[in-house]
């Protein structure tokens, strides 16, 4: 088997991707970003292993052995899963492998605004709590969770994982999804019992302190959070996005923000990846109301590891004549 890695960057080198020589002839490509280099890598491949390049009938057309494309990733978005019907190709990913990073990051970015870390830092370094007289500081007031409604969009693996967390500390979560009506009752979380509400989309807004995305990227929710969204919302309300940038519309939530109708954001996706300059979020400064991360919250050493192996084993599987983590049939 020819096995072509087209983005082995996207994992880190830190991260051994030795796995993948036993089985078969493996070419490794450190990044690959445009169509033209995709043809060319891909010619021989009977198995391709990628992330975010495009694989469709452009670029698929002359790779007349393939049989297999490993998503290093959940998602499959550069993957026209159409054509790879029609051509009988296999089109495997990679499942549940970084909730708990995800989830621990989603309290990082809340924790980084709710409590003004960045401020309080850069106080203490700055040698003003050195001058100080009082043994401590608390000039920009912080509040506790406990107590607190938090609204979750998108109760997959880390959406309940998210509310077991929330709910330890003390918040009472509720939950809105756009393929459910509200009043569907309750989702009940099968190991812990927990229950959570599903309520309307204005309900959800006005109701929650603390909103978070887990959601997929569809055309549901992109565009959900916008400026019509923020006008509903609690005015010391945080947002938090650890799914996909196109779920908030970024220019309606820097409006948001200057405009003081929520208190602050916490966001690890953008609308386009890498960050575009002109990206209004871009030029809003604070950093007690706005952390950005580089889509880094699945990025754990551990996940990432998870990642490999689970890709390792969908390789295996294929040639063994099994299917595993198939995203189509």
């Amino acid at each position: 088997m020819n096995i072509v890695v087209l983005e082995r960057h996207s994992v880190g080198t830190d991260v051994s991707v030795e796995e993948f020589n036993n089985y078969g002839n493996v070419t490794i490509h450190n990044n690959t970003s445009t169509p033209e280099e995709v043809i060319e890598r891909v010619k021989d491949a009977d198995i391709i292993i990628a992330n975010k390049a495009p694989l469709n009938e452009s670029t698929l057309r002359d790779a007349n052995n393939l049989k297999l494309i490993c998503e290093l990733a959940t998602g499959f978005d550069n993957v026209d899963i159409n054509y790879c019907k029609s051509r009988g190709i296999q089109v495997s990913n990679v499942v549940d492998y970084s909730t708990d990073a995800v989830a621990q990051h989603t309290f990082a970015l809340l924790f980084y605004v709710l409590e003004k870390l960045r401020h309080y830092d850069d106080y203490v370094k700055s040698g003003e709590y050195a001058s100080q007289s009082r043994f401590s500081n608390f000039d920009k007031a912080f509040t506790e969770i406990a107590g607190k409604t938090w609204g979750i969009i998108g109760l997959g693996h880390i959406g309940q994982k998210v509310a077991k967390i929330a709910t330890a500390f003390g918040c009472r979560v509720i939950t809105y999804s756009v393929t459910k009506k509200a009043d569907t009752g309750f989702f009940k979380d099968k190991d812990t019992g927990y229950e959570y509400e599903y309520v309307s989309f204005d309900d959800f807004l006005k109701q929650s302190d603390i909103v978070s995305i887990h959601c997929p990227l569809s055309d549901l929710t992109r565009g959900l959070m916008n400026y019509e969204a923020f006008l509903k919302m609690k005015p010391a309300s945080i947002l938090i996005n650890v799914a996909r940038g196109p779920v908030v519309v970024d220019a309606d939530l820097k409006r948001a923000l200057d405009e003081n109708l929520i208190g602050a954001a916490g966001l690890d996706v953008t609308s386009t990846e890498p960050m575009k300059p002109e990206n209004p979020l871009s030029k809003f400064m604070d950093s007690d109301r706005l952390i950005i991360t580089p889509h880094l919250a699945w990025a754990s050493v551990e996940a990432r590891g998870r990642c490999v192996s689970e890709t390792a084993k969908n390789i295996k599987a294929f040639i063994e004549g099994e299917k595993r983590n198939v995203v189509w049939e």
